[in-house]
């Protein structure tokens, strides 16, 4: 057992989130910037346990299904030696990206700009408080992937982007129509 993992408070809720490719990239300056290495030690039935360094945080994720389009998600923060542990019991390499975050209204945007295995692919997420919030899309958003499992970083991870046979762009277009 990971020494005093079960002694720190998780931080638990519930995630509800929309997908999209986009057209361009956004014509603002991000609010924030984080490089983000992640892994999956586990995949079953829905569930998922990953381990997320996120610059020098390390995070231990579990997910699980709820209602509708949401998950479970139960975070907790680790250090550097245990997620170097459970980075190692990952059977495929990490994803590799960076996130960069834009306040838009009411809502924040995260694009994850891939790197490594999954170099050219980009995905922007808006998480949202219920199922039936309204979104205002900005115009550099592409098609919704929301609920495409290809586009799901625990499958990017054992299938990146690199074996898709598709540029970017074709992609988007693909997509579109």
């Amino acid at each position: 057992m990971i020494k005093g993992l079960f002694r720190r408070k998780p931080k638990v809720n519930i995630e509800i989130e929309r997908k999209f490719l986009i057209v361009a990239k956004p014509d603002l300056t991000p609010e924030k910037c984080y490089k983000i290495r992640q892994g999956y030690i586990a995949r079953e039935g829905g569930n998922v346990v990953r381990i997320r360094q996120c610059d020098d945080r390390y995070i231990l994720s579990v997910k699980t299904p709820a209602k509708g389009m949401g998950r479970f998600e139960i975070e907790t923060n680790i250090n550097a030696d245990e997620g170097g542990v459970l980075f190692a019991a990952c059977a495929h390499p990490p994803i590799e990206k960076t996130r960069e975050i834009y306040p838009i209204g009411n809502h924040i945007w995260e694009l994850d700009i891939f790197t490594g295995l999954n170099k050219g692919l980009i995905i922007a997420e808006v998480e949202l408080s219920s199922e039936g919030e309204k979104v205002t899309l900005p115009d550099w958003i592409g098609p919704e992937v929301t609920g495409f499992k290809k586009f799901y970083n625990a499958n990017l991870s054992s299938n990146p982007f690199r074996n898709w046979a598709v540029k970017y762009a074709d992609l988007v277009d693909r997509m579109s129509g």
